[in-house]
């Protein structure tokens, strides 16, 4: 089964620096049928504007990853880590038994734009852990680069699940495959795809279920996060 999302439909948080979309629900934005998808609880499509962003706050038993599509993040966290994340990198942070952090616009001229996405971990409790890691953009625009996953990808996570990019040009094509007993999640981050038919732009998704794989074709230049859940 195959359910495409629509971006418009998504819950919406406003503030004078911030324009953050839910494609779950989160916060004041609160939808029964969209509490998360299998173990994936969280993805926001943040826009930070230059010099603002998210003071020191709490987490605790969730796997946090953040993917930056354009701009620099800052991190700093109780754990000690301070760093500036770009594109071409990934953020993973394990709340564990909890953990501060804090995440801001390091520009003082250009918005941040990132993905904040919450995976539930397989267990609770344990040391807080942080994790960031470079990838090949060149190599996303070619293939699927894993970001994370339980083994096998660029960043560790506690659980199940694997999370992916990657990049297309206008007019190319792609496919990704799923185990039909598994589950699979395509956002579309940037530009704009074909699939079956359907025109997906930006901020809608794909949400799949007892399939074997998709195929698409970017409208224009794309860039994709698909997420394989238990």
């Amino acid at each position: 089964m195959i359910t495409i999302l629509n971006g418009d439909d998504r819950g919406k948080t406003e503030f004078d620096w911030l324009d953050s979309y839910h494609s779950f629900s989160f916060g004041q934005y609160f939808d029964p049928e969209r509490v998360g998808f299998r173990t994936l609880r969280v993805l926001n499509d943040d826009t930070v504007q230059p010099g603002k962003g998210f003071g020191m706050h709490g987490h605790r038993d969730m796997e946090i990853v953040s993917y930056v599509l354009s701009g620099e993040m800052a991190h700093k966290d109780s754990l000690g880590n301070g760093s500036v994340i770009r594109h071409g990198e990934v953020l993973r942070m394990s709340a564990g038994s909890g953990i501060q952090h804090s995440e801001w616009n390091d520009s003082d001229t250009k918005p941040l734009h990132f993905l904040q996405i919450w995976i539930l971990p397989d267990h609770s409790g344990g040391d807080p852990s942080y994790q960031q890691e470079p990838f090949d953009l060149a190599k996303a625009s070619e293939e699927w680069v894993v970001l994370a996953a339980p083994e096998g990808g660029l960043v560790t996570i506690s659980q199940d699940a694997i999370i992916a990019t990657t990049i297309v040009r206008t007019g190319q094509s792609r496919s990704v495959e799923f185990d039909p007993s598994r589950a699979g999640f395509l956002y579309v981050a940037k530009g704009m795809i074909r699939l079956h038919g359907n025109e997906l732009r930006a901020g809608d998704a794909v949400q799949v279920e007892e399939e074997s794989g998709l195929q698409f074709t970017a409208e224009f230049d794309a860039e994709l996060i698909m997420f394989d859940l238990a």
